[in-house]
């Protein structure tokens, strides 16, 4: 009996290796869409799509034929075939070829990108408006997003998490009261103005963020003692100043009396001390310190600053001796890629040269940038290290 012909739902035949026969007698592409793919792969456009690149949207949309869609080039679709895509200067352009907008990346409205930026402002305006800490459950009500979603934008865009900048916000409406008050106004009527719900939380925070008590803050910080005192080093003047929670301040410079005045506007109304003969040790330690910075500076620092501004520190001291970072990566670390200028000026604005080791971060392309104390000294203290041997630490910080 012969055999019967095959069904065209049966599958197709299979070779004992495994294979379909019909990849054997699959049809070659023409010659002329073989020349398509090539020139799409080598346009920079196909690589911003297959990157899905979101810096691309705005100079461009693309569009596929198979689909009659277009979308913008970080669009998250199944990535479609190079031979059947086509680029256009601008949605118009797409949709006067025939294609429809594409409804997951909307490429005629704003970009992903441009929606979450306008997401954050106004979760920020909405945070900055209110009395208490909102909860992240209605902050992501009101722009529109999940909760999970929503941290996760914030803190890509901040560098902070919703939380930290409503704390953030509090603790800047403490200070403007306190101020206001004056020395006559009520410590406890500026408190709780600031959205504190009791005297006890503000006290426990103002060590961190006033770095003194909220009384001692209205009073303009004049009931906070800080000793002080001069040194040399090879990197020329040196001074040293600590609170009672720790070192908070190490400065330098070439004229003690310009190092001197910046240590009065760090702290304009502090009791500032000239140091004792025990401080001149602590002192002495510190430019031990300053000279060989791979051994590690064993004593308590009073770092004071914003949660941002701590959280760039803490990634700091974190970079071993003899080896450096640059900003983007810092800004990696702490889980704000975006917030590279941000980590800039957190650098700047930090007080304990070397303590907290702002030197040992660099440019992109390892060139040495700006440094508060001079790209020079920022150099020298590099080669210094680089010739050392690393520390286990490079401080602890005041509890």
């Amino acid at each position: 009996m012969g055999r019967m012909p095959s069904s065209p739902l049966d599958p197709p035949p299979v070779t004992s290796t495994g294979t379909s026969m019909r990849q054997f007698h699959r049809k070659p592409r023409p010659l002329s869409s073989r020349r398509s793919v090539a020139a799409a792969e080598r346009d920079p456009r196909w690589r911003a799509i297959l990157a899905r690149d979101a810096a691309a949207d705005g100079h461009f949309v693309y569009s596929v034929r198979t689909t009659g869609i277009y979308c913008r080039p970080s669009c998250g679709s199944r990535r479609a075939r190079p031979e059947n895509v086509g680029f256009h200067t601008n949605p118009t352009a797409a949709e006067r070829a025939g294609f429809r907008a594409c409804l997951r990346c909307l490429p005629r409205g704003a970009s992903l990108g441009q929606r979450h930026a306008a997401a954050v402002t106004k979760a920020c305006r909405l945070i900055e408006r209110a009395e208490s800490l909102p909860l992240l459950q209605a902050l992501a009500r009101h722009v529109g997003l999940s909760a999970w979603h929503f941290h996760r934008v914030f803190k890509a865009h901040t560098g902070v998490t919703p939380r930290a900048y409503a704390v953030a916000q509090r603790d800047r409406r403490l200070r403007e009261a306190l101020q206001r008050a004056g020395g006559a106004g009520r410590v406890t009527d500026a408190i709780y103005d600031a959205g504190f719900n009791s005297s006890a939380r503000a006290y426990d925070a103002a060590a961190g963020r006033l770095g003194m008590t909220p009384s001692a803050y209205r009073a303009g910080g004049s009931s906070a003692r800080i000793r002080f005192a001069m040194g040399a080093c090879s990197l020329g003047a040196i001074l040293v100043a600590s609170s009672e929670r720790g070192l908070c301040a190490i400065l330098l410079g070439e004229d003690p009396d310009m190092l001197l005045r910046e240590l009065q506007d760090l702290f304009p109304r502090a009791d500032l001390r000239p140091g004792d003969a025990a401080f001149n040790r602590t002192v002495a330690t510190v430019v031990g310190f300053v000279e060989t910075p791979g051994r590690g500076l064993e004593l308590p620092l009073d770092v004071r600053g914003t949660a941002f501004q701590q959280r760039v520190w803490q990634a700091l001291r974190e970079v071993p001796p003899g080896k450096t970072a640059t900003y983007a990566e810092i800004a990696r670390r702490i889980g704000a890629p975006k917030s590279v200028r941000a980590v800039a000026g957190a650098c700047a604005a930090n007080a304990l040269a070397v303590a907290i080791p702002c030197h040992r971060i660099v440019r992109t392309d390892g060139g040495l940038s700006g440094y508060r104390w001079g790209v020079e000294r920022k150099r020298a203290l590099l080669a210094l290290e680089s010739a050392g041997a690393p520390a286990a630490g490079e401080g602890r910080a005041a509890r």
